[in-house]
């Protein structure tokens, strides 16, 4: 059995909330050992609001697993200290402080990596280390709304629409993760580490995939999308008789007239009207009324079930409730339970799979400063009595002497 991917890579987390803890959460999933270097008071995302367990919020718990905590005071010269001797025995460091931020603490990324040459330094921000907008403040559903995405969600007619996930934040993380394995890929054929700079803005320009060409060959800019495609008038939702949602994705010759079949409209398939893709699109408003008067004849199950056996893609619009419990009734690896002495919970698990590779074993997400004490001791090879100074006088904590503020 083969090792974990990234195991012997070791990560300094200086990350807080849900763009960069999403991104070393996945490090840690490949095996990393990611260090979370947390202010005395914690994550934000501890406290966010809603549900919670054992203390720590499900936002927290839901992006933090394997992982290491130590509580450090990066406003004081021996708490920056204590992180540059970490960093000093790291792979890679990543960050999603505004641009500057570092730089004011005094973990100036270009000195640090002249330091240390094989160091990877990754930079998660709103609007990147450059240009215009490096100083204004992020969050995911500004550049939702900057990037043109949340213009294309919704339906005709309504208010432009949030992703109900927060897609600025994650593919953030996602992008950054795969700038960080480029550069240690590079570094094993170099020795040397890159600099990452990963905007969540660029993030979600790069989302616009095909749409972000239409619209620059077209001069035209696209409006909600609702639940249709632009290019193709049988990848749609419809609803049933039952009032339920399914989607069906009809996209060749071949599905168009399994489609037809279906639903007993076969002459539909000789109609001058809908002869091909492009004279389907041309008239989608007549042919939307036809589909839709048929299909309200049924229960979206049983067109679901029809649909399947003729092999045209088809599924139920499901919610998040139904989508968790078939995950867990596959039991297929998509979920994955994550505990301690005391509580566990159930998350969505990484959606890597690697053969003949051995798993990375869930780790609980970290107490504030659980870690402090261990992590002073082994990584940097301190006393005792150091340690005890430097709890005493509130540079570092550990679980007795932090709290989460609010």
């Amino acid at each position: 059995m083969e090792r974990p991917a990234l195991e012997g890579i070791r990560v300094i987390d200086l990350t807080t909330f849900l763009s960069g803890p999403s991104a070393t959460q996945l490090l840690g999933d490949l095996g990393a050992d990611v260090i979370k270097v947390e202010a005395l008071g914690g994550d934000s995302s501890r406290s966010i609001v809603g549900p919670e367990l054992d203390g720590d919020s499900a936002y927290y718990l839901a992006n933090n697993r394997n992982k290491r905590s130590i509580a450090v005071d990066l406003k004081s010269p021996r708490g920056r200290d204590v992180v540059r001797d970490l960093i000093a025995g790291a792979d890679v460091v990543i960050e999603n402080f505004r641009p500057g931020v570092t730089t004011r603490l005094g973990l100036v990324p270009e000195q640090i990596v002249e330091e240390h040459p094989a160091l990877i330094w990754a930079s998660i921000s709103g609007f990147g280390q450059e240009g215009p907008w490096r100083d204004r403040p992020a969050y995911d559903m500004v550049v939702q709304a900057l990037s043109g995405v949340m213009s294309l969600n919704g339906h005709a007619g309504s208010p432009a629409a949030r992703l109900g996930i927060p897609a600025g934040d994650v593919v953030a993380g996602l992008y950054a993760v795969i700038g960080i394995l480029g550069a240690l890929h590079a570094r094993g054929e170099s020795g040397r580490g890159r600099i990452v700079d990963v905007s969540m803005l660029r993030g979600q320009l790069a989302m616009l995939s095909y749409q972000a060409l239409y619209t620059n060959l077209n001069g035209v800019a696209p409006g909600p999308q609702g639940a249709a495609h632009d290019s193709i008038a049988t990848y749609r939702s419809f609803r049933g008789g039952d009032g339920r949602e399914f989607v069906v994705t009809a996209n060749t010759p071949r599905m168009w007239e399994d489609l037809c079949r279906v639903v007993g409209l076969d002459e539909l398939i000789v109609d001058e009207r809908f002869v091909d893709a492009a004279t389907r699109l041309q008239n989608r408003e007549a042919l939307s009324d036809i589909l839709e008067a048929r299909i309200a004849e049924r229960p979206a199950a049983e067109w679901v079930g029809l649909l399947t056996a003729a092999s045209v893609p088809v599924a139920p619009v499901k919610n998040v409730l139904e989508a968790l419990d078939d995950a867990r009734e596959a039991d297929d690896g998509s979920l994955v339970t994550v505990g301690n002495e005391t509580v566990e919970f159930e998350n969505v698990a990484m959606p890597i799979r690697f053969v003949g590779t051995a798993d990375v074993e869930p780790g609980y997400p970290p107490a504030l400063g659980e870690d402090s004490d261990d992590i002073l001791r082994t990584e940097l090879g301190l006393t005792d009595e150091e340690i005890a100074a430097l709890v005493t006088d509130g540079v570092v904590g550990v679980p007795s002497a932090v709290s989460v503020t609010t």
